[in-house]
């Protein structure tokens, strides 16, 4: 059988946090697998769905390295849509209903007033064909129901196990609007039998889904696929997650320096029995992927631990890999200077403040002028190398008499106007005498 899933974002927005987790999960058992991804943009609703937001979609994609195998849109296949409708109608089973959304909310609260169940009471199945008539003359338009059976449907979950969905508590869904739009339920469907999809992964806020889903498939003489329902995210804290961080887009993380392989790491992890650690490549993530580490819990979306991942992933990345990216952001001082100051970045941007050590001008502090006088009267001429900041930070100390922080803070902060940063022997050669010896002295340079 050849595996093939779906992912199946609307463009009306651009993608999140929530929606790239979903599209990660498909990925990755897609090509542990050796399967597909189909790109299903559903955009049925016509007035709110861009074109802009498609081509944004497609490119946050690419940014992340999710590459798929087919491309869909719904709205071009409303004939599909059209066909499978008549089908349910023809066999009774796509019935139309004519109650207000007032009406209907009066019926939700009298019901919930006499604890019962807010399902809808099949009211428009007893209506005769003059009642029809009556509503249509009077400007009602109908919108469709799906009559569910009643039954009990079961599954066998591939995150959450044995599920059972009893279709009786259900209302039968709406699946076409009064205005002749279909709701989403009847295009997924038909899509995913007309496209062979057999895993079908998302969250698990459309567990009830599936029972009525399942109905579908089998009405249209669909093949079944499998379902995994995952937990959703919250943030740090436990709780929902924040409208800030929920909404974090590709685009948006993108621009403030992180990088692809951070987020598709932390999002792969989150929420699994796997440590939440850095990996270099999405082969390896998927390699790594079980449906059954995924635990039960609320996966936790917490933005430092974003950039820890982050931080580790720089940390280990070879100069040949940023060189164009450090040069875009007039950051490039050379192989040398990478290996020098990676360690202490937790995004590419943080690059440029090192650049600016290495280049000048910068403000040095000085706080004992006496102290960097006299480290300016013990420094080494000509060129520097790796051994000079210890031959250096000796003739201070037999010079002065300080030792520990008391040497080596004031140096730092003279030469790079910072209290931490890279090692110093390293720096050091790369600031140079001319610029080491104005510091001392308290010169911008």
């Amino acid at each position: 059988m050849s595996i093939r899933l779906r992912f199946a974002p609307s463009p009306t927005g651009n993608l999140h946090v929530g929606n790239i987790r979903t599209a990660l999960m498909n990925w990755l058992f897609a090509l542990r697998q050796g399967g597909q991804v189909l790109l299903r943009i559903d955009d049925t609703d016509l007035a709110r769905s861009t074109k802009a937001y498609e081509e944004g979609i497609q490119r946050d994609l690419t940014w992340l390295g999710l590459r798929w195998d087919e491309k869909a849109n719904q709205s071009a296949r409303f004939a599909a849509y059209e066909a499978a409708a008549q089908k349910l109608k023809d066999a009774g089973l796509l019935y139309p209903a004519y109650e207000t959304e007032d009406e209907l909310e009066r019926k939700r609260k009298i019901a919930q007033a006499t604890n019962k169940p807010p399902v809808y009471d099949r009211a428009a199945l007893k209506l005769t064909d003059a009642d029809r008539t009556k509503l249509e003359s009077e400007g009602r338009k109908p919108h469709w129901r799906y009559k569910l059976s009643g039954k009990r449907r079961d599954w066998v979950d591939l995150v959450r196990g044995p599920q059972s969905i009893d279709t009786a508590s259900l209302s039968d869904p709406v699946l076409i609007r009064e205005d002749g739009a279909f709701l989403y339920t009847l295009p997924s469907v038909v899509d995913d039998v007309d496209f062979k999809i057999t895993h079908i992964v998302r969250g698990e806020d459309h567990v009830t889904n599936s029972g009525v889903q399942i109905e579908i498939f089998e009405a249209l003489g669909g093949e079944m696929p499998a379902f995994g329902h995952f937990p959703l995210l919250v943030g740090a804290d436990g709780n929902a997650l924040s409208k800030r961080i929920g909404s974090l887009g590709v685009g948006e993380l993108a621009g403030e320096g992180y990088e692809p392989m951070t987020l598709l790491s932390h999002l792969a992890k989150i929420g699994t029995s796997d440590p939440v650690e850095a990996r270099s490549t999405i082969a390896q993530l998927a390699d790594e992927f079980a449906f059954e580490k995924i635990g039960r819990a609320p996966a936790r979306f917490d933005p430092e631990d974003l950039k820890r991942v982050n931080a580790a992933l720089l940390h280990q990345m070879d100069y040949a890999a940023v060189k164009d990216r450090l040069a875009a952001l007039n950051a490039d001082r050379g192989e040398t200077f990478w290996n020098a100051v990676r360690a202490n970045l937790v995004l590419l941007p943080d690059v440029q403040a090192y650049a600016r050590i290495v280049d000048g001008p910068i403000e040095p502090v000085v706080a004992d002028p006496s102290f960097a006088s006299a480290a300016a009267e013990v420094l080494p001429s000509g060129a520097y190398d790796a051994t000079t900041w210890q031959a250096f930070t000796n003739a201070v100390k037999e010079k002065t008499g300080a030792k520990g922080k008391a040497l080596f803070m004031p140096l730092r902060q003279a030469l790079t106007g910072m209290d931490h940063g890279p090692e110093m022997a390293a720096l050091f050669p790369l600031i140079g005498e001319e610029r080491a010896r104005k510091r001392l002295k308290g010169e911008r340079a």
